[in-house]
């Protein structure tokens, strides 16, 4: 019996566990597979997955074409361990959830699938090479796939599934935009091609259809105006109202249709994910109550012990007192059980009706609330020398520092500190001053260090005091480094020098801490940043399989030479093709694809989208045409389609963070906290006590509140 109980527990807190961080794997529930589920959800398994991940993503950095060459049997040992690292994770997510499941989910034959590609295209290569046969990495495109299709990846895979969802009414729109470039294009040859002009490079104007498509496609991005315009307009100030036209129907018209659509499906399919991780969540919940109910009169419940029990495995680095601050919201009344279901009506309902809102199904959101315990401790210098730290000068000292006129003078002292910084550096006035600012910022942290408790001072939440203090510090060693290497050595180094005038210019974002409306703009930008780190892989997954494309089309095609070479065609990039050209004048040789890292600035610089069409037709004359078809391939994926979404998403969660209010759950703490007189309100002299810290409010103060 026991031992059931025990098993039934194990069992129900796995659901918790699901619930808390929206998993919805459906697991075998034999014991021996829940623990096998405990351990393949456990933090450094999943550290070692995503380790393992970006090993093999990074590769690419060390094969040919490389950044940091290494030998080949190097680089294919390691993407050998990557590879049974994934094939183990797979069986072991095998082992976990049931056969008929696994076999159905499409992203567990993706995987495999991309592991024998892997094998076999390595296999291939190797061979290939030994008899000196040079041949194409083709499986590395494939590689993302690693990062998509794992369990711990869903963030991403909702994404793609936005992505999916957009496309069908993107399509439409993009269909009718295209429409509209082919019929102004058209128009475009109509009106231009017969009059004999030239760009200013001396080009025909305006007289090939695909060519007008491409200038004119460009031209919606504004990389091209007004440039694509001048022989017209210089020809009949008439033909701008072409331009004009085109310009305002294609760029704001439709671009801006495209992020509304975009938006608009976004915010759609958000909704559903949302729904649809609430029903699970309340699932998974319901089905660890109905694991540890028992009756009660009329009603099922579960008892005091198991639920404490429970909390304890689900979340065993709680404390004691925060367990049983969460029992005492659970148990409102104090009845010793938590829970509170009807017996007919969990007969007639049973999914919906399994438990109270307010009782054990949220027990998943209550896991979620940030509670910070703080244990109240006497400042170390009260300790140690009471009779100073607590005299009448050191009181009054205290509260000179905790008055907002304090916050106001250092606002003013960094103010006239950027000031400084913008002057002229090699005036020894200036470089005296800047020791005078290092020297006040050093005595602001020390007298903030006494006035309040050191553990608090620096606590876990308290990012504005580890930035200004890891800052200050900082820049105090790199300036006391750089005026020790001059004097003593008559060394001036640059990189010591770059660092001190970053840290410099950075000591200025700690006026941001002291504006109210920028903190809170700050703190919501930092808040989202988690869940913009999804975008983040979405873009790593791109950007990878467009760099492995483009160094397989147009590796070693251009050539970067420094300023004084004298190889041949070294003002053309290594290509004479590119003679005359844009690319060539622009002095755009560093941006080829000749390996990985090159590839993925290109890239960035191709989403900014500034001159984009420079590099297209730079690749397209060192090798054909069509290679343009690339670029713009890149730029519909990447910056109408990913960009917008991206877009989206900062427009709503920021508009979700910016005007957040606390949620039930986070109220229903706070208040407990406060009728069990956990709580203060301000950080007394002697520390603080027990604190609730609810994520991303501020009092008006400028400090966090600890309940």
């Amino acid at each position: 019996m026991a031992e059931a109980a025990a098993q039934d527990l194990l069992l129900a807190a796995a659901f918790v566990s699901d619930a808390q961080y929206n998993r919805n794997i459906p697991f075998k529930t034999s014991p021996e597979a829940v623990r096998l589920y405990q351990l393949y959800n456990h933090w450094m398994m999943r550290t070692a997955t995503y380790f393992f991940i970006f090993l093999n993503l990074s590769l690419a950095l060390f094969e040919e074409p490389a950044v940091y060459p290494l030998p080949f049997l190097a680089t294919s040992v390691l993407e050998v361990l990557c590879l049974l690292v994934f094939l183990g994770r797979l069986t072991h997510f095998a082992k976990v959830t049931l056969h008929n499941v696994f076999w159905k989910d499409t992203k567990n034959i993706c995987i495999m699938v991309a592991i024998l590609l892997s094998l076999t295209d390595l296999a291939i290569y190797g061979v290939l090479r030994l008899y000196d046969v040079r041949s194409i990495r083709w499986s590395r495109i494939v590689r993302p796939i690693f990062l998509i299709n794992f369990a711990e990846s869903r963030q991403i895979r909702r994404a793609f599934r936005s992505i999916r969802n957009t496309l069908p009414e993107i399509t439409y729109v993009f269909l009718l935009f295209m429409f509209s470039l082919l019929m102004f294009s058209l128009m475009a040859l109509k009106l231009f091609g017969e009059r004999n002009l030239q760009t200013a490079e001396g080009l025909p104007y305006f007289r090939n259809y695909l060519e007008i498509v491409f200038d004119l496609y460009v031209l919606v991005t504004t990389a091209n105006s007004p440039d694509v315009m001048m022989p017209a307009f210089d020809f009949s100030s008439w033909y701008a109202l072409f331009f004009i036209a085109f310009v305002i129907i294609n760029t704001y018209i439709f671009m801006s249709l495209f992020l509304a659509v975009v938006y608009n499906n976004y915010k759609k399919h958000l909704k559903n994910e949302i729904r649809k991780l609430a029903y699970m969540k309340r699932r998974k919940m319901i089905e660890a109550f109905n694991l540890l109910k028992e009756k009660e009169g009329e009603q099922f419940v579960v008892r005091e012990a198991r639920w404490k029990q429970l909390v304890k495995l689900v979340a065993p680095d709680t404390s004691s007192s925060h367990r049983e601050l969460l029992l005492r919201i659970s148990d409102d009344e104090q009845k010793g059980f938590v829970g509170t279901v009807y017996l007919p009506w969990d007969q007639a309902d049973p999914w919906h009706s399994a438990a109270d809102k307010k009782s054990f199904v949220q027990l998943a959101d209550l896991l979620n609330i940030q509670v910070v315990t703080l244990k109240i401790r006497r400042h170390p210098l009260a300790r140690w020398v009471p009779a100073l730290y607590g005299s009448a000068p050191s009181r009054l000292l205290r509260s000179v520092l905790r008055h907002r006129a304090f916050v106001w003078t250092y606002d003013t002292i960094i103010l006239i500190n950027a000031i400084f910084i913008a002057l002229d550096e090699e005036s020894p006035y200036i470089s005296y001053a800047e020791w005078v600012f290092l020297a006040v910022y050093v005595l602001e942290i020390l007298l903030k260090v006494y006035t309040y408790e050191p553990r608090e001072f620096f606590g876990k939440t308290q990012f504005w005091n580890w930035f200004d203090t890891l800052i200050i510090f900082a820049a105090l060693t790199a300036t006391i480094l750089n005026a020790t290497l001059k004097s003593t050595m008559k060394y001036n180094s640059q990189q010591i020098l770059d660092i001190v005038f970053i840290l410099r210019v950075l000591r200025l974002i700690r006026i941001v801490d002291s504006i109210q409306r920028f903190r809170v703009i700050m703190n919501t930008l930092i808040n989202i940043v988690p869940t913009m780190l999804t975008f983040g892989g979405l873009t790593l997954v791109v950007y990878c399989v467009f760099a492995i494309i483009g160094m397989e089309l147009f590796h070693g095609k251009i050539q970067y030479f420094p300023a004084n070479s004298n190889t041949p065609h070294a003002l053309e990039c290594g290509n004479p093709a590119l003679k005359d050209s844009l690319f060539a004048r622009g002095k755009y040789c560093k941006n080829n694809f000749n390996n990985f890292a090159s590839s993925f600035i290109v890239l960035m610089e191709l989403t900014v989208v500034n001159q984009w069409h420079v590099f297209a037709n730079g690749f397209a004359n060192v090798t054909a045409q069509p290679a343009k078809l690339y670029f713009i391939a890149f730029h519909i994926v990447m910056v109408i389609i990913i960009v917008n979404i991206f877009v989206s998403f900062i427009l709503e969660a920021f508009f979700v963070e910016y005007s957040l209010e606390k949620s039930e759950v986070e109220t229903a703490i706070e208040q407990k906290i406060q009728e069990l007189g956990m709580g203060v309100q301000e950080i007394q002299d002697s520390g603080c006590s027990a604190a609730a810290h609810v994520r991303g409010r501020d009092t008006p103060g400028g400090r966090r509140p600890f309940l």
